[in-house]
This record gives C-alpha cells, structure tokens and sequence, in this order.
C-alpha cells in the first residue's frame, strides 16, 4: 500500500476515490455477465454452422461420388468476389456482422460438362458462405473475449485492491485523525490545569508577600 497523508484533505480524497469504485463496480460486473452471455451465444451460433458447413460437405462430397465425375467439379468453379459485412455493437464492443457474399463461377461450357454442375455450384456457394459466416461469428468472439479479459481485469481491480485498499486507508487516516484530536483535547486539559495551577501559586505566593509586611 502506498504511503497515504493523514489529513483532512486525503480524507476526503479517499472517500471519494471509494464511491467513484462503488458506482462503477455494478457498471463493470454487469458489462462482464453480458460479455460472457453473448460469448456463449455466439459461440455456440459458430459452432452450429461449422457443423452445417461440415454436413453440407459429406453430402456434397457423397453426392458427385454418386455420378463417378468428382473430377469435373474444380475448386476454382466458384469464388468469393465480394464479403458484404455491417458493424454491430455488443456492451461498447465494436464487431463485424456477416450479411452475405457474392460469388463468381467459373467459365464452363453447359453442353460439355454434367447437367448436374450449376447445382453443386449453388452447393459450393452454400458452403463458402457458411465458412464465411463461422469466420465472422468467430472473429466476434475473439473482439468480445479480448474485452471481456479487460473488463474482467477492471473488476478485480476495484473489487480485490482499490475498494479495500481505499477502505483501509481511510481506516487509517480517521484513527490518526481521531487521535490526534484526543491527544489535542488532553493537551488542552493539561495546558488548562498548568494555568490554573500557575495562578494558584502566583495567587499563594501574592498572600505570602502579604503576611510579610
């Protein structure tokens, strides 16, 4: 604990440190239940479509196993152009929102290739658009877990150090402050009973002078 000065004035200081980490406590522990809330939830919402992506690649995969011509469909068929994404805010935190992307197929001749390759290409572009949502789902747990671990660093901060570290201090300074108006009042009794035995002598010794002549 630091060194702390025992006045008035740093009295004051402290008591108003202590409600400045009373009124913000609540503030930051409800902000880190509702990052942990939305973690959870986003999480659980990537977990989810990864397995969909997952699904849809089993099926896809079993699918042109069934025509005997995996080779035809190449990975270059169909291309992400364009990721469309907004901005939301969860708890003051600033994340990225998937709403979409647009593809490119490639260059294919309709009477050369199977009949069955626009609709493993619409399969394609259901899959890359998943992975692309999980990327993003997952890109907002990372911003949120990063403001979480802050958040969180804040509240054991003011909840384990700060609001009892000022506690003690103002302890302290209250004692030594009631202490010293004890020892004030003492001094003051002592310093009146001095003057009152002073004027008693002076008062004795004035009769004494008295009596002699």
């Amino acid at each position: 604990m630091a060194a702390i000065k025992l006045t008035k004035n740093e009295l004051k200081a402290q008591k108003d440190a202590l409600k400045m980490y009373q009124r913000y406590l609540p503030t930051l522990t409800l902000k880190k239940q509702q990052l942990q809330t939305e973690i959870r939830t986003i999480d659980a919402r990537a977990k989810e479509v990864r397995s969909k992506r997952k699904a849809l690649d089993a099926e896809f995969e079993a699918w042109i196993a069934v025509f005997g011509e995996s080779e035809v469909f190449k990975k270059d068929t169909v291309t992400v152009r364009n990721i469309r994404k907004s901005t939301g805010n969860i708890a003051g935190v600033v994340i990225p929102v998937y709403e979409g992307a647009d593809f490119s197929r490639g260059d294919y001749d309709l009477y050369a290739e199977p009949l069955w390759i626009d609709l493993a290409s619409v399969k394609m572009e259901q899959a890359l658009s998943l992975d692309l949502e999980a990327d993003v789902l997952e890109e907002q747990v990372r911003l949120l877990t990063r403001e979480l671990r802050t958040t969180t660093q804040r509240v054991n901060l003011f909840e384990k150090v700060k609001i009892p570290e000022t506690k003690a201090n103002i302890k302290a300074i209250t004692v030594y402050l009631g202490d010293q108006q004890v020892a004030a009042v003492v001094r003051g009794k002592i310093s009146k009973k001095n003057l009152e035995l002073a004027a008693e002598k002076e008062k004795a010794a004035r009769a004494a002078k008295g009596d002699v002549k």
